[in-house]
């Protein structure tokens, strides 16, 4: 079965170049009508979509602007009437240890990564629940989900998208919009200078754009981490170990310490659909106990 877009409109922040670039492209080459969203190069792109029979919009757009973003969005509205499709991928780097790391350059990458994606989602929020329809795609990254030397303020910021992308899973739910994040690892203009040259060969956008374009078509999932990148396409998971259950007598710091190996064990792993099925498990656990001391 061949994925197609025909009909859709989307829109593709920090599609200038590299991924956004790859992802825009490919939506059109399927028939979606694409929003080309970014500080520099978005009309290259649009021409380029539009000289091989696509349509394209091109934005000239800083997503941590609300009121830019809000425009943009009114355009595309009275321009096409609709949107079904919202692709966050602007971004940035300012790579340094924390210690050296000015909050400046924290929140910075902060407001692009984490607040762009906000701010942009919540312009076509109403519009997707209005139509019943929406596919929202975060992009999360490694660095957010396992750790990277030097990216404090990026990992937070990816890690961040994915806490998103959880909840508005759930509160879009029940309006037809399904929201999920791709972690791709490809060679931009953010990451020329952390590979050689035959890693990023192996690296390039196109590779990781077949995952995106899965998460945002109309069977996508929702509330899933595809890891993408080099050929390589993996589901990432938040799941917690079995846990052990301390008594009321019990529950110490030493009591923690000498059963941590059994706390930490991943042997039998279970993921959540959400924060309170957590909850009932643990307080489910309680209860049993209780009534087993009675």
């Amino acid at each position: 079965m061949s994925l197609r877009f025909d009909g859709r409109v989307a829109i593709v922040t920090g599609a200038g170049t590299g991924l956004g670039r790859s992802h825009a492209l490919a939506l059109a080459a399927r028939g979606a009508r694409v929003v080309i969203a970014d500080m520099a190069g978005a009309d290259a792109v649009a021409e380029e979509i539009t000289a091989a029979g696509g349509e394209a919009m091109a934005a000239r757009l800083d997503v941590t602007d609300a009121a830019a973003v809000d425009a943009t969005v009114a355009r595309v509205m009275e321009s096409w009437g609709r949107i079904d499709i919202l692709i966050n991928n602007a971004g940035i780097l300012r790579d340094k240890t924390f210690v050296k790391m000015s909050l400046e350059d924290f929140r910075a990458v902060v407001d692009v990564h984490l607040m762009g994606a906000a701010t942009c989602t919540k312009a076509v929020w109403a519009i997707m629940r209005e139509q019943q329809y929406g596919r929202i795609l975060m992009t999360t990254s490694t660095s957010g989900v396992y750790g990277n030397f030097g990216q404090s303020n990026y990992g937070a910021a990816k890690a961040g998208q994915v806490g998103l992308m959880n909840v508005l899973h759930l509160e879009g739910a029940k309006y037809g919009i399904h929201v999920n994040a791709l972690a791709p690892t490809a060679a931009t203009r953010m990451t020329q200078d952390l590979f050689d040259a035959e890693a990023l060969a192996a690296l390039k956008p196109e590779y990781a754009t077949p995952a995106a374009l899965f998460l945002v078509s109309e069977d996508a999932p929702s509330r899933t981490v595809i890891l993408a990148g080099a050929g390589t396409y993996a589901r990432l998971a938040i799941v917690e170990s079995e846990g052990v259950f301390l008594p009321e007598g019990e529950r110490t710091p030493e009591a923690v310490a000498a059963a941590f190996d059994r706390i930490a064990d991943m042997a039998a792993p279970t993921e959540f659909g959400s924060g309170p099925e957590h909850v009932e498990r643990i307080l489910s656990r309680a209860g049993a106990a209780r009534r087993a001391a009675q």
